[in-house]
């Protein structure tokens, strides 16, 4: 039988009420901690339903279960349980992820209780609410990894794809060469005959300039397949550059298209194939073109960067949507018109730039534009393709 002392007519709690209330309160603590860590390795749900289910767990491990309520805020995302205030008597702790500020972890007091360890709060409590945070930060540890993990896959997956794309390009460019350069030589060998009537001469014609456009469509297949080979020189990435934009400065001021061209001085010079890098920035000129039909600003940009040079394209256009992104360097994926484009362009400057030992990011918004940055090793590995035999 538990003994009470009375004082002033109020029952004051004897030694054994306090260790038994002390040892319902670890009891809840690490039945909290259990739960949570229960969350964790079932982990059922969307990340968001996780962190919900786990705010729904603190309040009845607290002192006044009843009047206590918890939010988490992770990412500026908020989980709360009903009834939490701002102005509340409250306790926080913050959830860190690797070294970097991710949100906080508040309990609050929805009625005012007296002042004991921490405000109305336990010392214990405040060790349960940080070992809380800690969880949860684990919690995202992981979840960040799994996202990591998974774009790696999906990145190793597109390359397998993209490599296999190019083994089967390659094949059937190299069949299609012979007879289309068959069918081009007879209709221009056609075209010479004196006799032939201006009617079926105008349809020759077309025979020719359809050929002419395969032959273009097999070159840019090869050299997507990386096929064709490339020769490389000193090349200065600035002139490439204003060579590339200079083709384009009638079609500027038609389109109503603002240049603006910020080119480092003194750059390195590159070991490169100079016909293949203008063809990367012409191809990226006229995607940035059409991609302002209403006009906007152009911006390319050089600089030097960790042994790269980085040369950025950025327009002010439409932008692209994360599915079409995704898409982005896929072979004849294309979101223009039928007959309006081939699907190449974007594949065949991702093929160049890897053949030249560099890397393309693509950045890009709804509305609000898109940035290619390119970015070229100074100093590349030898060219196996150039080196003269022994």
């Amino acid at each position: 039988m538990v003994k009470r002392a009375m004082r002033k007519g109020r029952a004051v709690a004897q030694p054994g009420d306090q260790t038994a209330h002390a040892l319902r309160e670890r009891a809840k603590e690490l039945s909290c901690l259990y739960r949570i860590s229960r969350i964790f390795e079932e982990a059922t749900g969307s990340p968001d339903e996780v962190l919900q289910r786990i705010a729904e767990l603190i309040p009845p491990a607290w002192q006044y279960p009843e009047i206590t309520s918890a939010r988490i805020v992770l990412d500026g995302k908020r989980y709360e349980t009903p009834g939490f205030e701002e102005d509340c008597q409250r306790q926080t702790s913050e959830v860190i992820v690797g070294a970097k500020y991710r949100g906080a972890v508040d309990v609050v007091y929805r009625e005012a209780r007296p002042a004991l360890d921490e405000g109305p709060f336990l010392k214990d409590e405040r060790s349960l609410l940080d070992a809380i945070a800690r969880q949860i930060a684990v919690i995202v540890e992981h979840q960040d990894a799994e996202e990591e993990r998974a774009r790696l896959q999906k990145q190793l997956m597109h390359a397998d794809r993209l490599a296999t794309i190019g083994q089967l390009a390659a094949g059937v460019a190299h069949e299609l060469n012979e007879p289309l350069s068959s069918i081009l030589g007879f209709a221009q060998l056609l075209k010479r005959d004196p006799g032939m009537p201006e009617g079926a001469r105008q349809d020759i014609q077309k025979i020719v300039t359809a050929s002419l456009h395969a032959r273009e469509i097999i070159k840019k297949l090869l050299l997507f397949a990386r096929q064709t080979p490339t020769f490389k020189g000193p090349v200065d990435i600035n002139s490439v550059v204003l060579g590339a934009i200079d083709l384009f400065k009638h079609q500027f001021e038609k389109e109503g298209i603002e240049l603006v061209c910020v080119l480092s001085p003194e750059l390195p010079v590159l070991v490169a194939d100079t016909g293949q890098l203008t063809q990367v920035l012409v191809n990226l000129v006229v995607n940035a073109v059409q991609a302002m039909p209403d006009g906007g600003r152009l911006i390319v940009q050089t600089h030097v960067q960790n042994g790269h040079v980085v040369c950025t394209v950025e327009d002010t256009g439409v932008g692209m949507d994360a599915e079409v992104l995704d898409r982005l360097f896929v072979p004849f994926f294309t979101t223009k018109e039928v007959n309006q484009g081939t699907g190449l362009g974007l594949p065949v400057v991702h093929g160049i730039v890897t053949s030249h030992e560099g890397t393309i990011e693509v950045a890009s918004a709804l509305g609000k534009g898109t940035t290619f940055t390119i970015r070229l090793p100074i100093d590349p590995a030898p060219d196996r393709e150039n080196r003269p035999e022994s």
